[in-house]
């Protein structure tokens, strides 16, 4: 992997550095406080500023997305935040600008909320959840976001497993099977996102992206994976089982969804498809931290045959699922 601009500095990235950045940014004088918060690919800290705020600054890694790419997720999280959309926007400097850079690093600046997320949502809360996803949604098909990639089997899919053989994270005893495994399973999917429509998602909207805060309700956090693709991305993975036994939970998230943005049925049949590139999705995101020196985000195990071996035991088990279900 070659070293884009700005890797060095981001790697070597010093709580000063990240206050100076802060404070031109904002225009607010930082207190002297920089915490450092939990995130697997970008770097995300609290200032305490000596008006007694708080910022978040969050630190783009360099060579992931391109400015562009990161400009669509600023301007989704604009435009919901103007439509009161509950989620947390980046802030604007005194010429209106939210994306900043400071030696070919981008970075934002957000405010601090705090919330937790919701482990059990009860019926209400549940129909609270569909509703917001609604809400997000339909901003989200007002326009498409131009640099972000699509979530296909044929775009995002074919990216994560051309970056998996050619990595050479998966070890030569295993690489074969795995990859014409996982060919043949994009190959039987792909056409079931024909003529699909798509829009504008948060991507990956899973529990620990919403939080939840006693009287006010949700929030959608992180849209770092914004994507182009069908609805149903954005309701699967909240589900606290495969479909048959949270077919309640999905209703509730339906009945809620429809209160503002319309769901197209059809869509359900992708969400075993969708589980299956999620499977690709992840074993690639963990090939990269490996590439970027993030093997302390790591199992001990990871990397090693067995390691593979069981992942391409899921992938075949998951292919079975899919042709039971046609």
């Amino acid at each position: 992997m070659s070293d884009p601009a700005g890797a060095a500095g981001f790697a070597a990235l010093t709580p000063d550095a990240v206050m100076d950045c802060a404070e031109r940014a904002s225009g607010r004088r930082a207190s002297g406080t920089c915490r450092p918060l939990t995130s697997y690919i970008n770097r995300v800290y609290e200032i305490g500023l000596e008006d007694g705020g708080f910022l978040i600054a969050k630190f783009y890694r360099p060579g992931r997305w391109s400015r562009a790419a990161l400009q669509d997720e600023q301007e989704f999280l604009l435009e919901l935040a103007a439509d009161e959309v509950p989620v947390v926007a980046p802030l604007a400097d005194a010429d209106g600008r939210t994306l900043h850079e400071e030696g070919g690093i981008a970075f934002a600046l957000f405010p601090r909320v705090g919330g937790r997320p919701c482990d059990e949502p009860s019926r209400a809360e549940w129909l609270q959840i569909g509703r917001l996803i609604g809400r997000i949604h339909q901003v989200g098909a007002q326009r498409p976001a131009e640099h972000r990639f699509g979530l296909d089997p044929r775009n995002s899919s074919r990216a994560h497993l051309d970056f998996l053989r050619d990595s050479g994270a998966i070890p030569r005893e295993v690489a074969g099977l795995y990859l014409d495994v996982a060919q043949q399973l994009l190959d039987r999917i792909a056409p079931l996102f024909d003529g699909v429509a798509t829009q504008r998602l948060h991507g990956d909207l899973h529990r620990m992206n919403l939080l939840w805060r006693p009287g006010e309700g949700f929030q959608a956090i992180d849209f770092d994976d914004m994507a182009m693709g069908p609805a149903i991305q954005d309701l699967w993975m909240l589900l606290p089982d495969r479909l048959p036994a949270a077919r309640p939970e999905f209703e509730l998230l339906l009945e809620g969804y429809d209160t503002f943005a319309e769901y197209d049925d059809a869509q359900t049949r992708l969400i075993e498809p969708l589980r299956a590139m999620r499977y690709l999705h992840y074993a690639a995101w963990c090939a990269r931290q490996k590439a970027d020196g993030g093997r302390g985000l790591l199992t001990a195990e990871w990397g090693t045959a067995d390691f593979w071996r069981r992942e391409l035991a899921d992938l075949q088990r998951q292919a079975r699922d899919i042709e039971d279900l046609a």
